[in-house]
């Protein structure tokens, strides 16, 4: 787990059966008045597709004091004659109390606010390094003790019903997760466990 002074983070990763790569690629970071997490997963499999996720990540470091919206479109033209990659992003404003999300292809968020689901993020369609028509935004107002579970399509829907994601501790979610979900994964999986906790003291 890394804890930082307003969230906690825990993942979850694991390859596809047969892979040595994972195709998944993330990363966050928390700074005085932000946070970002991103989650991108290339399209296919294997090294070709772990390149195209890890070029949407090279982006968001980058350019992570951006919008959501120009995150996104600034990866979507540097994919452009890549093998396409989908990917969600959540970020977190510390001095506005908001936070944005948004998700394109198969990259799902969940958001509980003090362990009851609030609502499940509907991912525009399409992909990145095409002519996707845009993608939906969402701002809402930030509260203390609120769950973000970010993951990616290797996590099946009836795994995200389970209790443990309302924890308030992110390692014991991953690690709920990992013995409950099954030992071999029939695609590549990446679950991210984020937890704006509020600020300490």
């Amino acid at each position: 787990m890394i804890s930082g002074k307003y969230v906690d983070v825990s993942v979850y990763q694991k390859a596809k059966k047969g892979n040595h790569y994972c195709g998944d690629s993330y990363f966050y970071v928390e700074e005085d008045e932000i946070f970002l997490g991103v989650l991108a997963d290339g399209l296919g499999s294997g090294e070709i597709a772990k390149e195209s996720s890890q070029a949407v990540i090279d982006i968001v470091r980058q350019h992570k004091y951006k919008t959501v919206k120009e995150i996104i479109e600034l990866c979507n033209k540097r994919l452009i004659g890549m093998r396409g990659a989908v990917m969600g992003i959540l970020k977190i404003d510390f001095i506005e109390q908001t936070f944005t999300f948004s998700s394109i292809g198969n990259i799902g968020i969940i958001v509980l606010e003090k362990g009851v689901k609030k609502k499940r993020n509907i991912p525009s369609s399409g992909y990145l390094g095409s002519r996707y028509r845009g993608v939906k935004v969402m701002t809402e107002k930030l509260k203390k003790d609120t769950n973000f579970i970010v993951f990616s399509d290797g996590v099946m829907d009836k795994e995200l019903s389970q209790y443990f994601f309302k924890d308030y501790n992110v390692d014991r979610i991953t690690e709920a997760y990992a013995n409950y979900s099954e030992n071999t994964r029939q695609d590549d999986t990446t679950l991210l466990a984020i937890r704006y906790k509020g600020e300490k003291g």
